[in-house]
């Protein structure tokens, strides 16, 4: 489904837009019918009048001669070639003579009664064409005049094409206004509905704010509609903040609870000494190491189910480059930041940790420099921190060993090769990816990359 199908704006306005659509196209049907059909029945009535009319004023003279003068009261009937004409045709024999309209400047031929036959009334109706071309509505009818059953055909002749022409304005007309009467309404359902949707925008802004940790919850006033929602939402948030507390409370409480039996058990490891001394608090030490391991990997699960935590990444760093730089005089170090704004979706403790750890162990074995850059991974959703110096390195079929928790290539070093370790199970926790090579400065550089904040 593309992404225009899945928008509830564009399937409600494309909704809306296509019943107000459908519903001028069945109005304006409904409308020209109704209006043609009016037209026509009261141009047809007009017809019918000026046929009586004609037939009341025609009469028979005493020679056998139509006689009349007949006024219909349409001035259309003097003006030639108008398309409005009437006359009056003998049919009996003995009937004399022919009346025609001032407009009607030639005779115009009327069908066979094969062709077109007259009713019960000796009347009929059809349609010819005129002096112009244009087409004539004939009314026709065949009349008795006088006591001598002398009959004469009486025909009265509207222009057709002039109603069809008023007709098809009017629907013009018509399907203009309808069709600015539609574009304002769905203007106004566009309106109305982005109005009406605006509440979920203002849910989606607020949820934003919450994964980017600039708020704690959904605040403000909702709809009747949506405010079930953000209540639910915030149900959720305060819960997942609920079981992160509970959980880091229940890791406070082991660690406090475990530190006096190590603590016990490594110093009577050292009042034992000799080689059952030394089992004893090489086994209480790895206890140690194994304890924080997993508290560590508690607390980090227990940080990745929350919705709120996301730190600036440059922001946290900076100062951690200062005291390292203070802490170490007798090495350079670079710092390279990201020239755009990097939210790490995680805690800050734990990117200080990570970066600590790496920083720790350049400057250690540096020989006189040492590099920090931190960059975005552009589309991704993630961001790139690497960390050189100019010491030994590692080799390459050492670099998996050295991730091992308690591994260390050089006893003549401090330390208790736990950094490399640590950083690398954080990582694993957050979904990143860790990897060693060779630096260009020619010593190591790790590349850690970690996930942003959306």
């Amino acid at each position: 489904m593309t992404l225009g199908l899945r928008s509830l704006t564009v399937r409600v306005v494309a909704f809306s837009t296509a019943w107000a659509v459908l519903a001028l196209v069945v109005i304006s049907t409904v409308i020209t019918t109704l209006y043609r059909e009016s037209s026509e029945r009261g141009f047809e009535s007009v017809l019918s009048a000026h046929l009586f009319n004609l037939i009341s004023s025609v009469g028979v003279s005493e020679q056998g001669y139509l006689t009349g003068n007949p006024d219909l009261g349409d001035l259309r009937f003097s003006e030639p070639g108008s398309g409005w004409y009437w006359s009056v045709d003998p049919i009996s024999p003995s009937l004399k003579g022919s009346l025609r309209s001032a407009s009607m400047t030639r005779p115009i031929p009327s069908p066979s009664p094969e062709k077109v036959p007259f009713n019960a009334s000796f009347q009929r109706n059809y349609v010819t064409k005129g002096i112009g071309e244009e087409q004539l509505q004939v009314f026709e009818s065949e009349f008795v005049l006088d006591s001598a059953n002398r009959v004469a055909r009486f025909r009265v002749m509207g222009n057709r094409t002039e109603l069809e022409t008023e007709i098809d304005g009017f629907e013009r007309r018509l399907f203009f206004y309808l069709a600015v009467f539609g574009l304002g309404m769905v203007a106004i359902n566009v309106l109305a509905i982005l109005f009406g949707l605006q509440p979920l925008r203002r849910v989606s802004a607020a949820l934003a704010q919450v994964r980017e940790g600039t708020a704690s919850r959904l605040t403000g006033r909702f709809p009747a509609e949506i405010e079930p929602l953000a209540n639910e939402t915030n149900a959720l948030i305060d819960n997942n903040r609920r079981i992160l507390e509970r959980s880091r409370t229940q890791v406070g409480n082991l660690a406090h609870s475990l530190k006096t039996p190590l603590a016990v058990l490594l110093n009577e490891s050292r009042a034992i000494g000799g080689d059952r001394g030394r089992l004893l608090a090489e086994q209480a030490a790895a206890m140690q190491t194994q304890v924080e391991h997993y508290l560590q990997r508690a607390r980090v699960a227990a940080q990745r189910e929350s919705v709120v935590y996301r730190t600036p990444v440059i922001e946290a760093l900076t100062p951690m480059v200062r005291v390292v730089r203070k802490l170490n005089p007798g090495v350079e170090l670079d710092f390279s930041p990201s020239r755009q704004e990097i939210l790490f979706a995680g805690e800050k403790a734990d990117l200080e940790e990570i970066v600590g750890n790496l920083l720790e162990n350049a400057t250690k074995w540096a020989k006189a420099r040492a590099r920090l850059a931190v960059s975005a991974d552009g589309g991704t959703q993630r961001f790139r921190i690497e960390i050189e110096d100019d010491g030994p390195g590692i080799p390459e079929e050492k670099a998996k060993e050295v991730l091992r928790r308690g591994s260390r290539l050089d006893e003549t070093k401090p330390g208790t090769g736990l950094g490399l370790a640590i950083v690398s199970d954080l990582v694993k926790e957050y979904g990143g990816h860790l990897a060693l090579d060779g630096s260009a400065l020619g010593g190591l550089r790790v590349t850690v990359e970690l996930g942003t904040a959306v």
